[in-house]
C-alpha cells in the first residue's frame, strides 16, 4: 500500500486495494485466560487455586478461574508464570490443578488435586485487558547501574536502548481514527479468530497510545502466536500476536494505511528515572529504530527490539490469506472506539516521599585535601560522612569520621588511602524507601545523591530519614 501510494497516489490506490491487513507480534502484559474447569464431585467453591504452581489472579463463582500472564509461580519464580500456564495449555500439555477452599452446605469439598489439559474445559478464552499498544516509548537509562524493566535490560549511563511495536505495520497505526476498528471488529487473535470487546486499559489516543481490549477462543490458537516470556529481575508475561484487517473504504484510510516509519514518531524516555513523569531526552522515528541505531546525548546508542517484526509480517500475511481463501470475514465494529479519552494518573490520598526532599547539602572534599584539613571539617560542619569530588562536581569517593580515625590510628597521611571509591548513590528521584533499602543491603549510614551528569547535589543518611518517620 506504501509503495502503491508512493507511485500512483491515493486516488488509485483507493480504487484498487480493498483491505490491508497489518499485525503485532510482542509482550502484553495485561493479558490472561478465562477457565472453566466444571463441577468436581463432590463439588467445591474454589477460594484459592494454582495452575503449575501459578496462584490464578481471580476466582469466580465457584469453579471459574482468570489466571494472568504476569502472575508468577511459586517455585519458578521470574522463569515462569500465568502466560506459560496459557501457552502449555494451548499447546495441550498437561497442567497440574490445585485448590483449596473453606467448604460450604452445598459446595463440601475443602481441597483439590487434578491435571487438566483444554480438552477437559468447558471454556478456555484469552482476555485482554491491554493489548496491541499504538506505539512505544524508546527506554534508556542514566543510572550508573545496571536496571530490569519491563522494557527489558537498560544498561548503565545510556549505554543501550530498547523498544517495541511494529511501527507502520501496527493495527492502530494504520486506522489510528478508529474508521473500521471498534466493538464487535473480527481480528487475528494468537493463531485463532478473536473480537475486540472494548478500548484497552489506559487507552489515551489523543497523545496515540491508544490500546485494544480483545477476546478469543483459546483453544482455537496456536502456540506460534501465544508465547509465556520472562523479563530477567522484572517478571513473566506473554508474548500475543494480533492482526487486523482495514478495509480501504475512502481515501482517507488509503492514505493513512500507507503509513511509513519515518513518519511514526515517539519517545526517548530515560528509565533511570523512578518517576511516573520520566525525563524525555528527545524524539526518535520508527524508521530509526529499526535500523539499530539512535542518538541520544550526541552519542550513538545501540537500539533493539522486544517484538518480533518477522512474526508481525507473518500475521499480516497469514490474515491476507484467510480472506482470500474465505476462511475470515470481516465484520463492521457495532460501536466505535473513543477518540478523545484522556488517561489519569492514580487518585492518592498519600504521597510518597522522595531523596530530594529529605536529602540535605553534602560537605565535600577533593581527593587532593590532607587527612587533618578533611577531619576539622567533619568536626566543624558537625557531620559523619564527606563526599569527596573532583573540581567539576563528579563523584570520587566518600570518607566517613571513621575511615578518619583509623587513618590516624594506622599513620596514614594521604586521603586517597583512605577514600572509599566504590560508592552506592541515589538520586533526587528515587523515593526515599528504596534509599533506605539500599543503605540496609550494603550495611552503610548514607548515600551521596547524584544529578544525572554525575554530580553530586546532596547527601541522605539515615538520621534524616530516622528524622522523617519520626515527625
Amino acid at each position: 500500500m506504501k509503495k502503491l501510494v508512493e507511485s500512483s497516489g491515493v486516488e488509485v490506490a483507493y480504487k484498487e486495494v480493498d483491505v490491508v491487513t497489518t499485525g503485532t507480534f510482542g509482550a502484553m502484559c495485561s493479558s490472561g485466560a478465562i477457565i472453566n474447569l466444571g463441577h468436581a464431585d463432590p463439588p467445591i467453591k474454589i477460594q484459592r487455586a494454582w495452575l503449575n504452581d501459578v496462584e490464578v489472579s481471580h476466582t469466580g463463582a465457584a469453579v471459574d478461574l482468570f489466571v494472568g500472564a504476569t502472575q508468577m509461580s511459586e517455585t519458578n519464580p521470574f522463569e515462569y508464570g500465568g502466560g506459560h500456564v496459557i501457552e502449555d495449555l494451548i499447546a495441550g500439555k498437561e497442567i497440574e490443578v490445585r485448590a483449596t477452599s473453606y467448604g460450604t452446605d452445598c459446595y463440601p469439598r475443602t481441597k483439590l488435586d487434578t491435571t487438566i489439559t483444554k480438552d477437559d474445559l468447558n471454556q478456555f478464552y484469552l482476555l485482554n485487558f491491554r493489548n496491541c499498544y499504538q506505539r512505544y516509548v524508546c527506554a534508556t537509562n542514566s543510572r550508573d547501574e545496571i536496571i530490569y524493566t519491563y522494557m527489558g535490560k537498560l544498561l548503565p549511563k545510556f549505554r543501550n536502548a530498547t523498544y517495541s511495536g511494529a511501527g507502520g505495520l501496527n493495527p492502530l497505526m494504520n486506522d489510528p481514527d478508529y474508521e473500521t476498528i471498534g466493538i464487535g471488529t473480527r481480528i487475528f487473535l494468537g493463531g485463532g479468530q478473536g473480537y475486540i470487546i472494548g478500548e484497552g486499559t489506559q487507552h489515551d489516543p489523543t497523545n496515540r497510545f491508544g490500546t485494544l481490549m480483545v477476546r478469543g477462543d483459546c483453544k482455537q490458537m496456536s502456540q506460534e502466536f501465544i508465547r509465556g516470556g520472562a523479563f530477567t529481575q522484572y517478571g513473566t508475561s506473554m508474548y500475543v500476536g494480533m492482526g487486523i484487517p482495514i478495509p480501504i473504504l475512502n481515501e482517507g484510510l488509503a492514505k493513512k494505511t500507507a503509513v511509513c516509519d519515518e513518519e511514526i514518531l515517539t519517545d526517548i524516555v530515560d528509565y533511570g528515572v523512578p518517576r511516573r513523569g520520566r525525563p524525555k531526552l528527545g524524539q526518535v522515528s520508527y524508521a530509526n529504530l529499526k535500523s539499530g541505531e539512535v542518538t541520544i546525548n550526541d552519542r550513538t546508542v545501540k537500539v533493539s527490539s522486544l517484538s518480533s517484526l518477522k512474526k508481525a509480517r507473518k500475521i499480516a500475511a497469514i490474515l491476507k490469506s484467510w480472506i482470500e481463501h474465505g476462511d475470515f470475514y470481516l465484520s463492521v465494529p457495532a460501536e466505535t472506539l473513543p477518540t478523545a479519552s484522556v488517561c489519569n494518573p492514580m487518585h492518592q490520598t498519600s504521597q510518597v516521599a522522595f531523596v530530594s526532599a529529605v536529602a540535605h547539602d553534602a560537605v565535600t572534599c577533593t581527593v587532593d585535601e590532607d587527612i587533618k584539613t578533611v577531619a576539622q571539617r567533619i568536626i566543624t560542619k558537625s557531620v559523619n560522612h564527606v563526599v569527596v569530588v573532583d573540581k567539576t562536581g563528579e563523584l570520587k569517593g566518600i570518607v566517613t569520621s571513621w575511615d578518619l580515625t583509623r587513618a590516624v590510628a594506622e599513620g596514614k597521611t594521604q586521603l586517597a588511602d583512605v577514600i572509599t571509591k566504590k560508592v552506592y548513590t541515589t538520586t533526587p528521584e528515587e523515593t526515599v524507601e528504596v534509599a533506605s533499602r539500599k543503605m540496609a543491603q550494603h550495611h552503610i549510614s548514607a548515600l551521596p545523591v547524584l544529578d544525572h551528569q554525575n554530580k553530586v547535589v546532596g547527601l541522605i543518611s539515615t538520621e534524616d530519614i530516622a528524622k522523617l518517620r519520626g515527625r
